[in-house]
Parts: C-alpha cells; structure tokens; sequence
C-alpha cells in the first residue's frame, strides 16, 4: 500500500480491499449520491467491484482515485485524487480529473478542500500534469465552491444525461501565475 500524499490531518494512499466496508457505508448513502446520477450501490460485492476498477486504474494508467484516511484514527474517510478520463464530456477526452467522496459524516470539515489543495500541488509539481479538470453538477453547491476556492476555472456549463455540469480547468501555467 503506497502513501502518495499526507496533510495534517490526513493521509491519501492506494485503495486496497480493505476499505470494502467504508467504500459501501460512503456508496451505499443515498445523499452521497445525490448529486452522482441517484445511484447508491446496494452489496458489498459492488464495492470491491468500484475497488477493484481502482485498483486497475493504478496499473493502467498510472493514477486512480486514493483512499483518505484519518491519521488520528486511521478511519478510511473516502476518496480523492485524480483519474484519467477516456469518456468524451464537454467535447473533451483524456484529461486528469480531481475528484472527491467523502462518508456523510466528514462532510463540512473541510476535508475535500484540503485533499483537493494537495492533489492539485501534486498533480502539477510532481505528476508534472499541464492541465487539470474538475466537473461538478450545478446544483451541487459546495462541490463548485470548492473547485472555485482550489483556482480551478469555470470553462462552461454542458449537459450530460439531461443534467447541467460545470467544466472547470487549471492549466500549468495558470496555477504557476496564481502561486505567486
């Protein structure tokens, strides 16, 4: 299990099997997925499923969503990070995505903020990235403030599926510019 990012409060690492059981208390909630197409997972079997394809993620692709867990309690929180996207939205394909999924329970903390902060410094300074995205369905408010508040910028709004989403982006030298 690799550690690829530590914050004060909290460590992001490689999903592993492990996390079975906080991934379907987080994926099973009906509120999590509010604002992720109403689709709240309903076995565990569905969570090693999402696991898993994680785990794939990492081999073919370098990078994949990280475990977030608390350091004082070791508690796995969630998820955050990147995942390289091959699906066309917005007319777009191939890009670094930050996201981020948090149990109810951590939420208002500003846990996804701090997570996202450092995914971003990463993916710039260390996974040399030259652009990241973020996408956020408009009606979900603090998933928008928080890519505003990182210094993502919102691009457009598009539809998918007949909902409104929010296409922010940062590039390399944007965030260098804002770093100063």
């Amino acid at each position: 299990m690799k550690i690829h990012l530590e914050t004060d409060r909290l460590l992001m690492r490689d999903l592993v099997d492990e996390d079975v059981h906080g991934m379907f208390a987080m994926d099973s909630d009906a509120e999590v997925h509010k604002f992720l197409g109403n689709k709240p997972i309903a076995t565990i079997a569905e969570a090693q499923k999402y696991i898993d394809s994680i785990k794939q993620q990492y081999i073919e692709k370098g990078i994949g969503r990280w475990a977030v867990v608390e350091k004082e309690t070791g508690s796995f929180m969630g998820w955050s990070g990147f995942k390289f996207n091959t699906d066309i939205l917005n007319g777009r394909s191939n890009y670094y995505d930050l996201g981020y999924r948090f149990i109810k329970k951590y939420w208002g903390k500003g846990y996804a903020t701090e997570t996202a902060i450092a995914s971003l410094h990463h993916g710039f300074t260390n996974l040399d990235y030259k652009e990241i995205v973020g996408i956020a369905e408009e009606a979900n408010t603090a998933s928008n403030i928080i890519l505003t508040n990182i210094g993502l910028i919102k691009r457009n709004e598009f539809f998918h599926e007949g909902i409104l989403l929010n296409f922010y982006s940062l590039s390399k030298e944007e965030w260098k510019k804002s770093e100063k």
